[in-house]
């Protein structure tokens, strides 16, 4: 998978290096993944979850932070569009827009 944009894990990370290690390591994995559809994605991350049009939320390091990406699978292209703790997670009003 193509992932857009490094950058902003990295960024983050330099932020919180608490959520480093698991940032790098969801990072490797997808770029390594050839995901089709959410089982595949299950495949590689059990915890993940489906949150309507096209965006999946994955628990970073213990379910302490949140990520959500945007994954189009027919260009194999995976849109960073937030990383941020649980709590900050939960106030977003509008998951399938962000």
């Amino acid at each position: 998978m193509r992932i857009i944009a490094k950058k902003t894990l990295t960024q983050y990370a330099e932020n919180h290096p608490q959520a480093a290690g698991s940032l790098n390591d969801w990072f490797e994995k997808t770029r390594k993944a050839e995901w089709n559809n959410l089982t595949d994605i299950r495949q590689t991350f059990n915890s993940v979850d489906y949150v309507g049009n096209q965006r999946y939320v994955f628990n970073i390091n213990g379910n302490n932070y949140r990520l959500v990406v945007l994954i189009l699978m027919t260009s194999k292209t995976v849109y960073i569009r937030f990383i941020g703790t649980h709590a900050e997670y939960d106030r977003i009003t509008d998951i399938e827009n962000i």
